[in-house]
This record gives C-alpha cells, sequence and structure tokens, in this order.
C-alpha cells in the first residue's frame, strides 16, 4: 500500500514537472518569437528609415540644382545691388548647428552692415522675439536692399549650396546658432534631430509671428511625420507665404 502511494505521488510530481517544462517552453517558443518579430520590426524600419532619407537627398539635390541654375541670374542682379547699395561682401556665411550637433557655414546674400554683429549686443534690450532667439521688427542694422530681399526671402537663396552639398535640405527645421543651442533646455535639443532646411513648417505657418515655443513644437511635430510628401507639401505652402511676405522681417 505504502508502495503504490509513493508510486502515485511520483507519477504526480512527474505529471506536474512535465506540465510545467510544456508552460515553460511555450513560454520560451513565444519570448524567441516575439523577439524575433521584434528584431524584424527594427530591420525593416531601418530600411525605411534608410531608403526615406535617400529619396530626400536624391530630391533635395536635383531640385536645389535645377534652381539654383534657374534664379542665378537673380542672383547676379542681387549681388550687384547689394554691393552698390552699402559697403562689404556679397555674401555672408556664419556658422550655423545642424544634425546631432554637427556645425556648419550657412551661406546668405548680405542684409545687414557689416558691423551687424558687434552692434547686436547693444539692441539686445529691444528684442521682440522671446527666449533664445533675437528678433526686432525695424532693424536699424538692416541695410535699405536687406529689408527688400529678407521680406522676399531671396536672401535665402545662396543656401541652395549648402543643399547641394548635404549640409542642409530643402525642408526642416531653421539651422541655429552656437550662442543660441548653448542656451537650450533639454527638450528644445530635439529640434536638432534633422537636417536643417531653408524652409519649414514654421516657416509656412507664422514666420517671425511665432513665439519660440510655438517654434520648437512645429519643429518637433515635423521630424515626428517627415515624408518627401510632407516635404513638397511644405514647399508648395512656401511660395504663397513667400509672394505674400506676411511676418517675415
Amino acid at each position: 500500500m505504502e508502495t503504490e502511494t509513493k508510486t502515485a505521488l511520483q507519477h504526480e510530481r512527474d505529471e506536474k514537472a512535465a506540465r510545467m517544462l510544456e508552460i515553460y517552453a511555450n513560454r520560451s517558443f513565444k519570448s524567441v518569437r516575439s523577439a524575433q518579430r521584434m528584431r524584424l520590426r527594427l530591420v525593416m524600419w531601418a530600411i525605411r528609415h534608410k531608403i526615406q532619407n535617400n529619396l530626400k537627398r536624391i530630391f533635395d539635390f536635383l531640385i536645389a540644382s535645377v534652381t539654383l541654375v534657374a534664379v542665378s541670374p537673380l542672383m547676379a542682379v542681387v549681388g550687384a545691388i547689394i554691393k552698390i547699395d552699402s559697403p562689404g561682401p556679397v555674401f555672408f556665411k556664419q556658422e550655423r548647428v545642424g544634425k546631432w550637433g554637427e556645425t556648419f557655414y550657412c551661406y546668405k546674400f548680405r542684409s545687414m552692415y557689416t558691423d551687424a554683429e558687434e552692434r547686436k549686443a547693444e539692441l539686445m534690450a529691444q528684442n521682440e522675439a522671446d527666449e533664445v532667439v533675437f528678433k526686432m521688427k525695424n532693424d536699424p542694422r538692416v541695410t535699405p536692399v536687406g529689408r527688400i530681399i529678407r521680406k522676399l526671402s531671396i536672401d535665402e537663396l545662396p543656401q541652395l549650396l549648402n543643399v547641394i552639398k548635404g549640409e542642409m535640405s530643402l525642408v526642416g527645421p531653421r539651422p541655429p546658432v552656437p550662442i543660441e543651442v548653448a542656451q537650450y533646455q533639454f527638450d528644445q535639443m530635439r529640434r536638432l534631430g534633422a537636417v536643417p532646411g531653408i524652409t519649414g513648417l514654421q516657416q509656412v505657418s507664422g514666420r517671425s509671428s511665432l513665439d519660440f515655443k510655438r517654434w520648437v513644437e512645429l519643429d518637433l511635430e515635423y521630424i515626428a511625420e517627415q515624408s518627401l510628401a510632407k516635404d513638397i507639401e511644405i514647399l508648395a505652402r512656401t511660395i504663397p507665404a513667400v509672394l505674400l511676405s506676411k511676418d517675415a522681417y
């Protein structure tokens, strides 16, 4: 009797052990399957991201190259007028911060007098923007011709060279200067997560009328949703924004 009881208990323990092994085996199998699916999703995401970036780069290069050739006569005329209007170089280059903090020199037509940077400190009290950005509607450092080309965004045309070089994109967050980035809060650093652009969601949503908080929100929205279709949409919206020159100075 005692032997039969021991045998029954042993049999019961063996059955429980077998069930437990089966449960653990199923869980392990499911875990392996889950891990495999996760790896597959990551690989597919990386491939899609790479393709998207390559398409954006090809699109930027082609459009920037064609546009640069098309507007070269206009740029020659603007350069001559700038030279006549005030002493100094035709072009202005400034160190800017790009994707992931990479710095580069951003090109523009000179729209200010040559002592603009030295005079900035004395004008800080009249800053009409908030936080880290400096903006003045009637900035005395801007030349007469500079007011016109800034209003029409013609001063940004030399940045097509930055796009061709791969330092900028046609569409993306505007590249800040290092002194601005040094004042960023942690969340604001996230706007450096994309290649900077000549135009962007901020430029077609209010330009200089937006406060910096809203500016960052729009940049982060673009980064989260960026695609070639989104870029084309923003470029299409840029044309009327430039022609109307609303909130531009």
